[in-house]
Parts: structure tokens; C-alpha cells; sequence
């Protein structure tokens, strides 16, 4: 990898497979990327231990997204892929770190909040503050059928080890993981002041020099994410996939020309301008506008120009999923490498910490 490039560092918690959403909100993005940056992708097997995974099920879904970061074009020859438990100098460092991280601010952060009471079963609202002493006292009393793990609230500082130990300039991250990346600034700058120090550069968001994409799903509402269970999957066939988008939502249709367009029905016009050409699009907006849509016929336009995506990448998925050989050979160089950059940086913060060894 070329050393004067700057470092791009981006990871995926190993959950399932890969869907549109994750494909045009990054993955296009991270092939045209690998020319011009030294790019390090990760799994996130690490995180994705704070669900406590059924075993098989977690080395299934690693296996899952390498194959298809593979698949989408992320070429191991220019960009570095490696699976995050490969790098155990990761989990030292987090430990480290974790001695300048307060419980606090840990404790503050949103995704944490949502993330207790979700397991504490409370109200999910992000605008009552009040909750947080309730949440608290539910977490300390909390028995062992519904406890809030520590590897949720230490997350940011998981993630921000994971970012500063390859010393990465830019962190490409949607807008539900910028608290985190602040938070990573924040412990660069608190680690290097308290040391005198300038060992962790404090990273940046890139958003490829455009406006971030957001993939709706195909319930009529918010984005595509797996756990919302509204997704388009890279691995999906044609009849499976023909099917999902068969049952998108829409609404009863225009009835006055020029209408505002509903929001379920803006989603698949969101979904038809990532996947459809130009004047396809133009096409069923104007049928909206003069309320002559058919919601069948774009429905199977988009099914046809989603498939001529997904399905080039969908038979590289099966091409590559037997091939264990080239897969582990990817897994190991990518690992060798990663790890090699993450042993010096925790090198040097071990010696600047004064953990030095006169024996």
C-alpha cells in the first residue's frame, strides 16, 4: 500500500448480508475509491459480539461480507481487507483507551441510550432527558435475563480504536454514527494533550464529495437497514427480488394533477433515480403528475433496473463463496497488513504511556 496516500478506514458489523442500501450508500463508492486512497476495510466481528450472535451464525455472516465486498469490486490488491478479531492489538488498545474514557460521556451518548432501552424494554424517546436516570438505575438493578452489556456502552471507544490505530485520516460514516466519530476526535485529542503527544491524527468524515445517499426501504418509511427488515439484498434472486418490490408500498395514487407525491411513493421514485435512467424517471413522474401512474408498471421497471445490478453481483457472490482458498488468502494478507500498521501505533502509545519494559 503507498504510504503517502491518505488512509480511509471503513468496517461492517458482521450481521447478515449486504443490501442496496449498503451498496450505493458505500460500497460503490469504496471501488472508486481504492485508486486514490490506501483503503482499510474491516469486518466488525468484534462488534457485533455486543448482540451476542449465536457462534455459527457470526462466522457464517464474516465469511458474507467478505464475499461480497469481493463481489461488489473492492479489489485486495489495492485496498486492504481484514477481519477486525485478526487484529488483536485492537483489543489492547481498547483497553488503553479506555482508561481516558469517562463513563459519562459514554453513557450520553444516543445510540447507547436507544440501545438500554431497547434491552430494558423502556419507551424509545430521544427527547426525554428524564429517562436517563430511569435508565440508570434500570441498568444497575437490572437481572441477568435483561441487562445492558458493557461492550454496548464501550462501543464508541471500540470504534474509535478500531480508527485510530491504522491512524486514519478519513471515516467514511452516515449521519447515526457521526456522534461516534466525534467522540473519536475527542479521545485523539484528550490521549494526545494529557501525553504531549501528536500519535493520533484526529480523523475526518468523508462523504466522497457528495451529499449523502439515503436508501428508503420498501415499507414506505425511513431507510433500508436490516433490522427494519425492508431490504433489497445483493444476494437475492430475481424471483425473490421481483416479489419484494412487487410489495413495495404506494398509496392510492394521484387524484388531482400536479398532487404532492406520498412518501412511500417518493421512496421507489428515491430507489428508481439510484437504479433507472434518466428519462425512465422523467417518465413515470410526469405519469404522477397527470395521474395516469400505474404503480405495477414502475414497480417492474424498477425490479428490471435494480436486477441489472444486483444480479452481475449476485453470481460473483456464488462464484466466490465456494472458493475458500482465495477468500482465506485474502482474509490472512489483509490481516498481516492491518496488523502490521496497528502494531506500531500501539507500540508508540504503549512506550507514551510509559509501559516500557526494563527487562
Amino acid at each position: 500500500m503507498d504510504n503517502n496516500k491518505e488512509i480511509v478506514l471503513s468496517g461492517i458489523r458482521s450481521t447478515g448480508n449486504l443490501h442496496l442500501g449498503n451498496y450505493f450508500g458505500a460500497l460503490r463508492n469504496f471501488v472508486k475509491m481504492q485508486d486514490d486512497y490506501d483503503c482499510r476495510f474491516f469486518i466488525a466481528d468484534l462488534h457485533a459480539l455486543t448482540t451476542n450472535p449465536d457462534p455459527d451464525e457470526l462466522h457464517a455472516n464474516v465469511k458474507n461480507i467478505v464475499t461480497e465486498y469481493l463481489a461488489a469490486g473492492i479489489d485486495p490488491e489495492k485496498a486492504t481487507i481484514f477481519v477486525q478479531s485478526d487484529v488483536p492489538e485492537i483489543s489492547e488498545l481498547y483497553l488503553l483507551l479506555n482508561m481516558h474514557v469517562g463513563i459519562g460521556e459514554l453513557m450520553r451518548t444516543t445510540s447507547f441510550k436507544d440501545k438500554a432501552r431497547k434491552a430494558l424494554g423502556l419507551k424509545n424517546d430521544n427527547t426525554a432527558d428524564e429517562d436517563d436516570d430511569k435508565i440508570e438505575q434500570q441498568i444497575i438493578g437490572a437481572d441477568s435475563n435483561k441487562r445492558v452489556n458493557a461492550g454496548l456502552l464501550t462501543y464508541p471507544t471500540l470504534m474509535a480504536v478500531d480508527i485510530l490505530i491504522q491512524k486514519a485520516h478519513k471515516v467514511p460514516v452516515g449521519k447515526d454514527q457521526e456522534q461516534h466519530l466525534e467522540l473519536t476526535r475527542r479521545f485523539a485529542r484528550r490521549f494526545n494533550s494529557f501525553y504531549h503527544t501528536d500519535l493520533f491524527p484526529e480523523p475526518t468524515n468523508y462523504n466522497f464529495g457528495a451529499a449523502a445517499v439515503k436508501v428508503p426501504g420498501l415499507d414506505g418509511s425511513g431507510k433500508m437497514g436490516k433490522s427494519e427488515g425492508n431490504c433489497l439484498y445483493l444476494i437475492d434472486d430475481e424471483k425473490v427480488l421481483r416479489k419484494k418490490v412487487m410489495r413495495a408500498m404506494t398509496d392510492e395514487g394521484p387524484k388531482e394533477p400536479n398532487s404532492p407525491v406520498s412518501l412511500p411513493v417518493q421512496n421507489l421514485f428515491t430507489l428508481m433515480e439510484l437504479t433507472s435512467k434518466p428519462e425512465v424517471v422523467r417518465n413515470f413522474k410526469d405519469a404522477y403528475a397527470n395521474c395516469s401512474i400505474r404503480y405495477g408498471d414502475l414497480k417492474k421497471q424498477l425490479a428490471e433496473d435494480i436486477l441489472a445490478i444486483t444480479l452481475p453481483i449476485r453470481e460473483r457472490i456464488l462464484e466466490l463463496r465456494n472458493d475458500d482458498a482465495y477468500i482465506g488468502r485474502v482474509l490472512r494478507e489483509g490481516g498481516e497488513r492491518a496488523r502490521y500498521y496497528a502494531a506500531q501505533t500501539l507500540r508508540e502509545a504503549k512506550e507514551i504511556m510509559g509501559i516500557r519494559k526494563f527487562y
